[in-house]
């Protein structure tokens, strides 16, 4: 078999994990020597800043009266057939179960019909919300089911949303399609302690980096840093936008913290943001991984996370970080006040973590696991 793949990816441009791995996915296998195309109807940020060989297709459907909303995922259908009827595409990998696994198998499923060459195979990896809260709503579950016994393949990025997707689409049986753990992944390179240093004499601080939006808590998580830092002075750095960025201004405000908490909107620079921080703050609701806390984790930050989903597959509790149960706001918080004003101790805890990340979630090694999915694939095998 020639080494190099071709491949697709579909994904969505966003900020969040899905996005933020499969263009980084896309970028490693093109360095690797991969005929990488990714297809989205707009460029992922992370795409958009790098210089890597990745072929960007941006599919947007036509406007048109008839439609409510463009339709983007069949443009990015019609994409994938086209690059594959001019050059082949061996693998299609949908990142998120909800639309891109529906347009890689319409795909798949029109190259079959083509027979001018051999259709891709779909590898489809859960990220998380399309399993939990998209795809389990009633109004989609059934077609989440049947897309991903339909993939030749099917990844999810925590054991806690592989179990998740067993229990909600296979209640009564054993699953038809097993369902392959490959864990998010981090440039260590990229990703490190001393990308920024820390200014001498700054007051402590705590980062936060996600959407906004209602399962991620940025509103409780303002409420929970006021708790810890009554009495002493602290600063919250807040990365991100979304729709509760506004109630947590005004939280802030409310509160009396408006001074110590800083909105800096959505930004690439996440590794300088990160760095000179003493801890990193994830308040989540549900979380199927954490991609935001391994990032810090590498940038030699600590986590104070509630234990939620699959969090603790990533951070070990009073190693790397310090867990405490979802909705315990004042265990939360004492977790919160303790790093932020023993930085030492901090310190020690990020050098941990630092090296946890790097022996656990190094990007070649999880690349690696792709790459060989992909192969067993194709070869007729999972």
């Amino acid at each position: 078999m020639n080494s190099k793949l071709r491949i697709g990816i579909l994904c969505h441009p966003t900020y969040g994990g899905s996005g933020v791995v499969a263009s980084e996915l896309a970028l490693s296998l093109a360095d690797g020597g991969h005929d990488v195309h990714v297809f989205s109807h707009d460029v992922p940020p992370r795409l958009a800043r790098s210089p890597g060989p990745v072929q960007m297709h941006r599919a947007q459907g036509i406007p048109y009266p008839l439609f409510h909303s463009t339709p983007h995922d069949l443009a990015i259908t019609s994409a994938i057939l086209n690059v594959h009827r001019a050059q082949g595409l061996d693998i299609l990998h949908a990142h998120y179960a909800l639309p891109h696994a529906v347009s890689a198998f319409l795909a798949r499923s029109a190259a079959q019909a083509d027979h001018t060459r051999p259709a891709p195979r779909v590898v489809t990896t859960l990220h998380g919300t399309d399993i939990t809260l998209v795809g389990n709503d009633p109004s989609y579950a059934p077609l989440t089911q049947f897309v991903i016994m339909a993939s030749d393949a099917a990844t999810a990025v925590s054991e806690w949303l592989a179990r998740q997707t067993r229990e909600r689409f296979c209640p009564d049986m054993d699953c038809p399609k097993p369902i392959e753990v490959i864990p998010n992944f981090i440039d260590v390179e990229r990703f490190r302690p001393d990308v920024l240093p820390r200014v001498a004499g700054a007051p402590p601080m705590a980062v936060h980096v996600s959407n906004f939006r209602a399962v991620k808590r940025v509103p409780w998580l303002v409420r929970a840093f006021a708790k810890a830092i009554k009495g002493k002075t602290a600063q919250l750095v807040l990365v991100g936008d979304g729709p509760d960025q506004a109630q947590c201004r005004a939280l802030a405000a409310e509160l009396g913290i408006g001074a110590n908490v800083v909105f800096l909107g959505e930004r690439d620079a996440i590794p300088e943001l990160m760095a000179p921080a003493d801890v990193f703050a994830l308040s989540s609701r549900e979380e199927s991984f954490g991609l935001s806390a391994l990032e810090a984790m590498a940038c030699g930050i600590p986590v104070v996370s509630t234990d939620a989903g699959g969090v603790r597959e990533v951070i070990e509790h009073g190693i790397s970080g310090l867990l405490s149960p979802v909705d315990d706001m004042d265990a939360f918080a004492d977790h919160l006040r303790r790093l932020l004003f023993d930085r030492a101790g901090a310190r020690n805890m990020g050098v941990a973590a630092r090296e946890q990340s790097v022996r656990r979630f190094r990007r070649e090694a999880v690349i690696g696991r792709y790459e060989d999915l992909y192969r067993r694939v194709l070869a007729g095998g999972v």
